[in-house]
């Protein structure tokens, strides 16, 4: 069928459904043409696979309009991977609890459009979550104004789950109730779905990186009477507008959303692509300022066409926050926090870099005068934005009740996490499978609330006498695989693998990050046995058919989802990420070995036990081509092994972008530079960067080449100022202590909040513990002035036992005491700060709960209370 003929067999339906009903879902008639249109395209991009049917279907004009409009905008592989009655069933639900709530009704159409009707809200595995959450929460909003629902929503959602950092796969929200927890991305995603099931308005926030610290957040967005408020998911607060984040998210440099389809409102436009609109909302957060970026050629040329990378000093790496392209006159311009960035721009193989200040600079000129084979090394002084946070007023009263709730909330939470396997019953089921114990126990710990699928896996698998291979096919899988992945998934893989193929290369499931899905008795079956043969005899034919019958459309694809294996047999249409994994999925379920490389994402096969790089443009097959890279290192105080992501990154210079090399998180200068590291050839960029207490950097970026065979030497250059406070070490805020009050094990970040704080191991009854202490009591006005925590711990609870509190009557207020359970703490300071032996006792860090540590101190100091404060007066 042309794409003329489906263009007009969707207007036919259109008008027809029109003569039925005068009620449009899409009043604008220029907006609603607009979708029309997209939709027909997208009807005639995927033709294959009868993925439309839906539609053949009866439904109301106002129905049929809503899902004209989330296909016209979804990814191939929503298209692809979920069936059109879920869609349908969503936009049902989504327009009866437009009717049926109070604010339902007084919701305009653009904002129920894009904030309310849409399913996807990140990268998450879509699910019935709108179904299943609006039957627990209709009835308990009924009757409340749309500001108090958020709060109640709220409430339910901190019921159910609690922030743990996890990897960066969005889990759906289902599958975060039911593992009880979340990171902030996963936590935002689920108050957003909970929030539109409902039919409030709501939209995921993401600082993509903060410009203080080494880290990022989201949040969540709530429309309440043609205003958006904002909130900590899972959080929940006794007002809106409040959240532990107001300081931090008054630094930030940027904070946008990404708004389902061609969205026209009024926040300033970042960039519209096929499947959102991402909007710039920094001004809700912080002072901020336009910069125009002017971008020349060595001749003093404006380029125009120039890909312009705006960004922020994170982790180690300057991480791209916003590209825009430059118009005719070599112009691009961004509105950001009052800050330094770094701008990239590149064009025509040449590219520039050049520091921009937000408030200070108007317009910043970058020269393209560098290209590929450049070696140069420029020095940044980069300086965020300086705090301004605005806090709402929250009365003694709203703060008790909302404290009242939130404990009553986290026993409803443990309650059901109590419902897990505990250790007993995870040893007992390993016994009784004939199952490695430690193995078996600890996956099932980890699935949390999927144990009973994990533990029908392992069961099912130990009848078959694949008890084994089942326990080497979960250790290739990630924690959050194991909480969300069902039992017949992980059996498909088992099962239609040969028991003696390779673990890692073949067996294994995962590939990149997507989510999982079974597609190897998939495609077992619907790839032809002649062609299936001769992909195994030669697994270069895997790559040319890849290369010669899927159709590659990024363009369709913005939103950094993976069509599954399935769905790219299905539509042949895909993007270069989806092709990738279909590539190894697609190999390993016909036994051939192959991977994609979680540092370099390079994709490999193997053949005659020879490693080949797959490359999909050429289709013609190579081995790898390799060099050396060697580090020098010249120690600054306090930092002997730079950490990569805390101190140094690499990345590799593809077609003008350069891409970070992922190397694992414990990774430093000694183990993977010092003594040089294998490396494939191209043009590289290092950043090195240390971090000040007050959030700025003095930064080295260096360019240089690897070649073949050869070893490249390099400088690995850490920049110090001694006269400003600067972070030295990192210490884990959610470590664990028993607390002396309750008895109970808790964490430093519950007991001390956001913000910095203090921690003391002592040694009870010693000297330079009793000097330590009496320093603090002398600067007792001095701490409490200053409010936070100081976290005394015990080395045990005999210890503990042995401390008199009279000998110490003027110690601040702000002091809590705990144990420091099996040492789990000490052993963390004395691994990050280098100290011998554990470190002599007392030991005393000042640290934040972004887990930055800019003070330590430990044995014998004379005037520890002084150090202490002028620190504290530097933050």
């Amino acid at each position: 069928m042309t794409k003329h003929i489906i263009f007009l067999s969707a207007i036919v339906i259109t008008l027809i459904l029109a003569a039925c009903s005068s009620d449009h879902f899409i009043q604008e008639t220029d907006y609603r043409a607009k979708v029309e249109a997209d939709f027909a395209e997208k009807q005639s991009t995927l033709n294959r696979g009868d993925l439309f049917a839906i539609f053949n279907q009866e439904m109301t004009q106002t129905e049929r309009e809503a899902m004209m409009f989330l296909y016209a905008y979804m990814t191939p592989g929503d298209i692809t991977d979920y069936s059109g009655e879920f869609y349908l069933n969503n936009v049902r639900q989504a327009l009866e609890t437009r009717q049926s709530t109070s604010w339902g009704k007084n919701i305009p159409d653009l904002i129920f459009r894009h904030f309310v009707l849409p399913v996807r809200i990140n990268n998450e595995n879509l699910d019935n979550a709108r179904e299943f959450f609006a039957k627990e929460l209709l009835p308990r909003v009924n009757g409340l104004s749309a500001y108090d629902a958020v709060l109640e929503v709220n409430h339910w959602c901190h019921e159910k789950v609690v922030y743990t950092p996890s990897d960066s796969r969005t889990s759906a929200p289902l599958a975060t109730v039911k593992t009880a927890y979340g990171r902030c991305g996963e936590e935002s995603t689920f108050l957003v779905a909970a929030l539109r099931a409902v039919g409030i308005p709501a939209r995921q926030v993401y600082t993509p990186r903060w410009a203080h610290t080494d880290d990022n957040h989201a949040w969540v967005e709530a429309w309440v009477d043609g205003k958006w408020y904002f909130l900590g998911a899972c959080e929940p607060e006794p007002v809106l507008n409040l959240g532990w984040f107001n300081a931090p998210a008054s630094r930030g440099m940027l904070m946008h959303t990404k708004v389902f389809g061609a969205y026209d409102g009024p926040e300033e436009v970042m960039k519209q692509t096929a499947n959102y609109t991402e909007i710039n909302i920094i001004e809700n957060y912080g002072e901020n300022a336009p910069i125009e970026i002017l971008v020349k050629d060595d001749g003093n040329r404006p380029v125009a066409g120039a890909n312009v990378e705006f960004k922020i000093y994170n982790y180690a790496e300057f991480y791209t926050v916003a590209s825009k392209i430059s118009d005719e006159n070599g112009h691009a311009s961004l509105s950001a926090g009052l800050g330094d960035m770094l701008i990239y721009a590149s064009a025509n193989g040449k590219f520039g870099i050049q520091k921009a200040s937000f408030g200070k600079d108007q317009q910043v000129t970058v020269v393209l005068d560098h290209q590929e084979g450049d070696d140069f090394t420029v020095p940044f002084n980069i300086v965020p934005p300086v705090e301004k946070a605005n806090m709402p007023k929250v009365t003694d009263e709203q703060r008790a009740e909302n404290t009242r709730r939130m404990n009553e909330e986290d026993s409803i939470r443990n309650a059901y996490v109590g419902t897990f396997p505990t250790q007993e019953q995870a040893e007992e089921f390993a016994e009784a499978q004939g199952l490695d114990k430690e193995k078996t126990v600890a996956f099932i710990l980890k699935s949390r609330g999927n144990h009973a699928d994990i533990m029908s896996f392992l069961k099912n698998a130990t009848a078959k006498k694949m008890g084994e291979r089942a326990l080497e096919l979960l250790s290739t899988v990630s924690e959050k695989d194991l909480r969300d992945t069902p039992c017949a998934i992980l059996e498909d893989h088992l099962y239609n693998t040969d028991p003696t193929a390779d673990i890692k290369m073949v067996l294994a499931p995962r590939i990149a990050s997507e989510i999982l899905t079974p597609y190897r008795a998939y495609l077992q079956k619907n790839i032809p046995a002649a062609l299936a043969e001769q992909f195994r005899n030669d697994p270069q034919q895997l790559v040319n058919w890849c290369k010669d019958s899927l159709i590659i459309r990024n363009d369709l694809n913005t939103i950094f989802t993976t069509t599954s294996p399935e769905g790219v047999w299905r539509s042949r249409v895909t993007d270069t990420g989806s092709r990738e994994i279909f590539f190894v999925a697609a190999a390993r379920s016909l036994g051939i070995p192959a991977q994609k490389d979680a540092v370099n994402g390079n994709i490999y096969y193997l053949k005659n036990g020879e490693t080949v790089k797959v490359d999909f443009e050429t289709a013609v097959s190579q081995r790898p081509s390799e060099g050396t890279l060697k580090a020098t290192y010249k120690a600054i105080p306090r930092l002997n092994n730079p950490k990569y992501y805390t101190h140094f990154t690499l990345s590799k210079y593809d077609n003008g972008i350069f891409r970070l090399m992922s190397y694992p998180e414990d990774a430093t200068w000694e183990s993977l530079l010092k003594n040089g590291t294998k490396m494939e050839t191209g043009y590289y960029k290092l950043v090195t960067g240390s971090r000040m207490a007050d959030g700025s950097v003095l930064s080295n970026v260096a360019f240089f080449t690897i070649e073949e065979g050869k070893t490249t030497t390099i400088d690995l250059v850490m920049r110090e100022n001694t006269e400003e406070i600067r972070v030295i070490g990192n210490f884990d805020s959610e470590a664990k202590y028993m607390s002396v009050e309750s008895g109970e094990e808790t964490s430093v970040l519950a007991t001390t909040g956001r913000g910095y704080y203090i921690i003391g191991v002592l040694g009870v009854g010693q000297e330079p513990t009793n000097h330590a202490l009496k320093d603090i009591e002398i600067k007792k006005n001095e701490f409490e002035k200053w409010g936070r925590t100081v976290l005394l711990l015990f080395t045990d609870k005999e210890a503990y036992s042995k401390f008199n509190h009279k000998d110490f009557p003027n110690l601040p207020s702000t002091v809590k005491f705990g144990i420091d359970t099996d040492g789990k703490i000490r052993r963390m300071i004395a691994e990050n700060m280098k100290l011998e032996h554990g470190g002599q006792l007392p030991v005393f860090i000042i640290s934040d709960t972004f887990n930055r540590v800019v003070f330590e101190s430990h044995g014998y100091t004379i005037g520890l209370g002084e150090q202490m404060i002028h620190i504290i007066h530097g933050l």
